[in-house]
């Protein structure tokens, strides 16, 4: 095994950095001054018992444990079995979100049973719609057919703030630095996605999913004043 393998591998380090990340989170959100915008329906929905389907682009992942708060009720966030998805869960574990890891090669039907399951036990499930591989911001067509599936409502979820590190990641990765200003936004995808829907039907939706990302994505960009 390569010396950079073991490094990758080693238990310590990765709990050394997923501290030092979820610290960051925190430190950051505690900080600066934030708007919490278009909440009410999904915490309404919450607060009767309800699972929901949260979807968000993968850019804007780390501030996950702010845009669904694991108060208001169980949630299990997909992330990939490779190491950069093994390290996202550990630190939104931290935050007390639930994983739920997944292969790139499983088939969608297989996935999908798994999500119901979790949506049957009572647990919301959140998912970056472009993840973990991308390309960024194209949609996958798996979050349409839960919501086909389980006929629990969907939310579009986005943070943004005035300053920000861009990491040089595939989807542009960012977190917001400290004494900075932001916006986390949520909003209702309101689409009913036909039960028999066909590939045609499913790519419609797919495509009216991606819009609604895009539109609370720069939304919340506006209100934080990057617009």
């Amino acid at each position: 095994m390569s010396l950079r393998k073991k490094i990758a591998d080693s238990a310590w380090l990765n709990r050394s950095v997923e501290a030092a990340l979820a610290g960051w989170i925190r430190f950051a959100h505690a900080t600066s001054r934030w708007q919490r915008v278009g909440f009410e329906a999904m915490d309404a929905e919450l607060a009767r018992g309800a699972p929901v389907i949260v979807v968000l682009w993968h850019q804007r992942l780390i501030m996950a444990p702010y845009l669904f708060e694991p108060s208001r009720g169980p949630i299990c966030t997909l992330t990939s079995t490779g190491r950069a998805g093994r390290l996202a869960g550990q630190v939104v574990a931290r935050f007390g979100l639930g994983t739920l890891a997944m292969k790139s090669h499983d088939r969608n039907v297989a996935l999908t049973r798994q999500v119901l399951s979790r949506v049957k036990s009572g647990s919301s499930v959140g998912i970056a719609a472009d993840g973990p591989r991308g390309p960024a911001r194209v949609a996958a067509a798996a979050p349409v057919a839960w919501a086909r599936a389980a006929g629990k409502r969907v939310f579009v979820v986005s943070f943004s703030a005035r300053r920000v590190l861009e990491f040089g990641t595939w989807d542009r990765m960012w977190m917001p630095l400290p004494f900075t200003s932001g916006c986390l936004m949520c909003r209702e995808w309101e689409e009913t996605v036909p039960r028999t829907a066909d590939a045609e039907t499913t790519e419609l939706y797919r495509q009216k999913l991606q819009d609604a990302l895009n539109a609370v994505t720069d939304a919340s960009d506006r209100a934080a004043g990057r617009g």
